[in-house]
């Protein structure tokens, strides 16, 4: 978890000056040699604007994962594949939308009895009434619901304050849908308000993507898994952090492990891995122990992102691995690793999920937000009354002010004025 240092994606449009293993520039390595011609092969984005980094994550992914059939409570978080059809009229039946007594006609009526949920009971004739609780289909005849509170029955009669109108208090049939209607479309995220719906339908299956699985491998000899920190030695803070964040956006995660500061050890992890997403921390910049690139170009990955015009995070990258799988290399600094994980992590998790790219909501801005000079900024914020207010202790090696915030605002370079629309991507609870 080591801050990264400011030689590589020191921002704006500058190169990289990181070398290969065998000595060479790695995007030589990894693209073949430069020419005058259209580049034959895929094209890196060198520390492109923050924009085009997030795009260029999610046309990474080719097609979302396979589709599976699963039991409801399976799918959750899941997406769905195929839209969602009403497999009948809901409700499926006319039923009462209050406790009372469904009537038949003017008043005052006979009482005939009682009529419960899942029951069912004669038609009623013009002039009588039964009496019923909510939810309980309404008799063959009735005209419309008479609440408890508005009506007096004694001797066998019932007597209502006023009229009841046809169809007062009733759910007809079909209120919700129609059979055949479509309720979700493919790509929607299965909440638990989606199962409900799906159940109320009649579904006791759903089609879903397959979870994305992920592996978080934490970089660095410095790291300590409990206690306070040590003289050179650190806590851990991204392992705590990482996996509930992936779990949140749909991923399976299968492990969240160390790797020493070795190009072998890295090299094999990444290689080895079984997870359609890799997720490293720290490695990503050109420090005398960050092997990431080397252990990148060792086992043919391609660098589709190399650095992006953002700030905190400027040295994050998103490489696709000869097998179909993608690793994203996250800064070493909390912060800065939050912002990999939502500029370029999330997009290749949604895209695997078969989840659609979320425009980005906005917000006003109350108090003036800072920005960089040239690049983006992510910047923790609270919403208020007034709109949104930058929380302090915003470096990228701290967690103080993300712990207190509900959204980075996307602040351009230059800065946003009191009154500005900011973009803003929220925070998991």
């Amino acid at each position: 978890m080591r801050d990264e240092p400011s030689g590589r994606g020191s921002g704006g449009s500058g190169g990289s000056s990181s070398e290969g293993a065998a000595g060479a520039p790695l995007f030589d390595l990894l693209a073949g040699p430069s020419s005058d011609a259209e580049p034959s092969g895929p094209v890196t984005l060198d520390h492109g604007a923050w924009p085009e980094a997030r795009r260029a994550a999610r046309r990474a992914v080719a097609a979302p994962g396979p589709v599976e059939r699963v039991v409801l409570r399976a799918a959750l978080g899941r997406t769905l594949a195929e839209p969602l059809t009403a497999l009948t009229d809901l409700p499926a039946f006319d039923t009462s939308a209050m406790d009372g007594w469904a009537v038949a006609g003017p008043g005052p009526w006979g009482l005939t009895g009682r009529l419960l949920a899942g029951g069912s009971c004669s038609p009623l004739a013009d002039g009588t009434a039964v009496e019923i609780a909510t939810g309980a289909q309404l008799p063959p005849g009735a005209t419309g619901v008479l609440r408890r509170e508005h009506g007096r029955a004694e001797g066998g009669q019932l007597h209502g304050r006023g009229e009841v109108a046809p169809g007062q208090d009733v759910r007809p049939r079909g209120q919700e849908c129609r059979l055949g209607e479509p309720l979700l479309a493919v790509g929607t995220v299965v909440t638990p308000a989606v199962l409900g719906l799906a159940a109320a339908g009649g579904y006791d299956r759903l089609a879903v993507h397959r979870r994305p699985t992920v592996e978080v491998l934490l970089l660095g000899d410095e790291l300590l898994d409990e206690g306070l920190p040590a003289p050179g030695m650190v806590r851990d803070a991204l392992g705590p952090l990482l996996p509930p964040w992936l779990a949140a956006a749909g991923a399976e995660l299968t492990g969240c492990r160390r790797i020493g500061d070795e190009l072998g050890l890295l090299r094999d992890a990444i290689r080895h891995s079984p997870a359609d997403l890799v997720v490293t921390t720290g490695g990503t910049a050109a420090g005398p122990v960050d092997f990431l690139h080397e252990a990148l170009a060792a086992v043919g990955a391609h660098l589709v992102v190399d650095g992006v015009a953002v700030r905190p995070g400027h040295p994050m990258l998103l490489a696709a691995l000869p097998d179909g799988r993608h690793l994203v290399g996250l800064p070493g600094n909390p912060l800065a690793a939050v912002a990999g994980l939502l500029t370029l992590a999330l997009p290749v998790l949604h895209a695997r999920s078969g989840r659609p790219a979320a425009a980005l909501r906005r917000a006003p801005v109350a108090a003036a937000l800072p920005g960089h000079p040239a690049d983006t900024r992510l910047l923790p914020v609270h919403h208020t009354e007034a709109g949104l207010r930058a929380l302090p202790f915003d470096g990228p090696a701290m967690l103080r002010g993300l712990a207190l915030a509900d959204a980075l605002a996307v602040v351009p370079p230059g800065g946003l004025p009191p009154g500005a629309l900011a973009e803003v991507l929220p925070l998991p609870s």
